[in-house]
């Protein structure tokens, strides 16, 4: 919804509105219009860092689609996960969230969609009021009906082949920082400790190490380190957009680029010419 706007305003002022004593922790209010992807992705890797029973509310594509276009609909929805309640629309928000981990539990909101004004404001008119009942310590199965199933939106997965893992940039940080869709457990499990080579954008542009921290390389080095979501990431060690080029500018990779990194273990090559 970005910051320019009243929409962000409202949405606290509803909160304190219905539940004074909430504390309101803002993830982010940069998310790409109806990318729900980028929203799955930023809810995913910081959901752990607050305490069990904190309600998320995604308000990324909130509004519900009720048999529109020849499709099921999408509807307020809740997730339980881990601890966590999760507070969407079942755009795609949930499966994409979720990946190949199972929910705790999962409700439909009842009551919400007969009232069309409700549907000008849904974050506000219909996920709100619902995060503010788990607060108040209503059980979910009071105001949502369990359902089986949800939605998965498209998401960019990593291709493995013969010594080689085939990853896409996901996500560009503030510093310019590509973190790429290639887990830690996916790159010892496909390399087994063979050397390797990152290879992005152009073959001369390349890695064949991995760092522990960002400082292990000379200021102004590109670096490879697993950051905390246990993901790859490709920086410059103290390089940042704005103030001389973090990654992302230096070496002209965008969202989506496909970042290789071939495996070399003892073997896999025939002649001197073949490893180069």
């Amino acid at each position: 919804m970005g910051l320019q706007d009243h929409y962000v305003a409202a949405l606290k002022g509803t909160i304190l509105t219905l539940t004074p004593e909430a504390k309101i922790v803002d993830i982010s209010h940069s998310v790409k219009p109806f990318n729900i992807s980028e929203a799955a992705y930023y809810v995913f890797s910081c959901f752990k860092n607050f305490p069990k029973g904190t309600v998320h509310v995604i308000g990324v594509d909130s509004e519900p689609i009720v048999n529109f276009g020849g499709t099921d609909g999408s509807f307020p929805s809740i997730l339980l996960f881990e601890g966590h309640y999760f507070i969407a629309n079942d755009n795609g928000f949930f499966g994409a969230f979720l990946q190949e981990n199972k929910p705790d539990g999962f409700w439909r909101i009842d009551d919400v969609l007969s009232n069309p004004r409700l549907f000008l404001f849904p974050t506000k008119s219909m996920l709100i009021p619902a995060a503010c009942q788990i607060m108040k310590g209503n059980e979910v199965s009071t105001f949502a009906s369990p359902s089986e199933s949800f939605k998965t939106a498209f998401s960019i997965t990593a291709v493995i082949e013969v010594n080689l893992i085939k990853g896409n940039v996901i996500h560009i940080d503030s510093y310019g920082n590509l973190i790429v869709n290639v887990s830690k457990e996916l790159f010892e499990r496909v390399g087994k400790d063979a050397p390797f080579t990152i290879y992005f954008r152009r073959r001369d542009y390349y890695i064949d190490q991995i760092s522990t921290t960002y400082n292990q390389v000379s200021v102004g080095e590109k670096v490879a380190i697993f950051n905390e979501n246990n993901l790859l990431e490709i920086a410059i060690n103290r390089g940042a957009n704005g103030s001389g080029g973090g990654a992302e500018k230096l070496f002209g990779v965008h969202l989506g680029d496909v970042i290789r990194i071939e495996f070399t273990p003892r073997g896999s090559k025939t002649t001197i010419e073949s490893l180069f």
